[in-house]
């Protein structure tokens, strides 16, 4: 069975595939803090911006792989066109597995995640995008997209500058220096043109 927070077809808020239609299917639970308000000051990411905990989300609840990839297609609306998901959590990588990728991708879709990259992914993942988080040891150093949420203490971009992706992304830290962090983001961009910046615009645009 999958812990399934929630499940919702938007549109592709940050990073890479900004704009793009997709179906974002949020796995219950993390590795790095337990999703309760009560835990967030001991957890080893502190600044985490969505729910995770429980199944209580829109469609959210415990699937089996029939079900769950059932349901996955009949929220694509262009059946004549190749269907997007985007694994997030939480962390993902806890509960996406092979079986699940293999059967989606016999329905047309193509299958991206966002990790914090601490845990060893599945094969059949068509696009990866990883976000470190400070504090952890990242064991997946190799994929389609690095999206960095900066500033974090003792988490330089140039660490990551090294590693085998294909974009690298700043992102501002979502807090009470929201003006602050994008500008700080906006000049190492400038300064690095390696990287490139990545604005949350479902938040800019009320997407759900």
């Amino acid at each position: 069975m999958y812990a399934i927070k929630e499940i919702y077809y938007t549109i592709q808020g940050e990073g890479y595939h900004t704009g793009k239609p997709a179906i974002f299917c949020r796995f219950a639970g993390c590795n790095l803090w337990s999703g309760l308000e009560k835990d967030r000051a001991s957890a080893i990411c502190k600044f985490c911006d969505t729910e995770f905990h429980g199944t209580d989300g829109m469609h959210g609840g415990k699937y089996t792989l029939e079900e769950l990839c059932n349901f996955l297609v009949s929220l694509w609306p262009a059946k004549n066109q190749e269907p997007f998901i985007v694994f997030t959590g939480g962390e993902p990588a806890l509960q996406l597995n092979t079986d699940l990728c293999e059967t989606l991708h016999k329905n047309g879709f193509t299958i991206a995640i966002e990790t914090n990259g601490t845990l060893a992914l599945c094969d059949g993942i068509d696009w990866v995008c990883v976000s470190p988080k400070a504090n952890t040891t990242l064991v997946v150093t190799a994929g389609n997209e690095l999206k960095l949420v900066h500033p974090q203490e003792h988490m330089d971009p140039e660490k990551f500058s090294s590693f085998q992706f294909d974009h690298f992304y700043l992102q501002p830290m979502d807090s009470p220096k929201q003006e602050e962090n994008t500008i700080i983001c906006l000049n190492y961009c400038k300064e690095n043109p390696q990287w490139k910046l990545s604005l949350q615009t479902h938040k800019i645009l009320n997407i759900p």
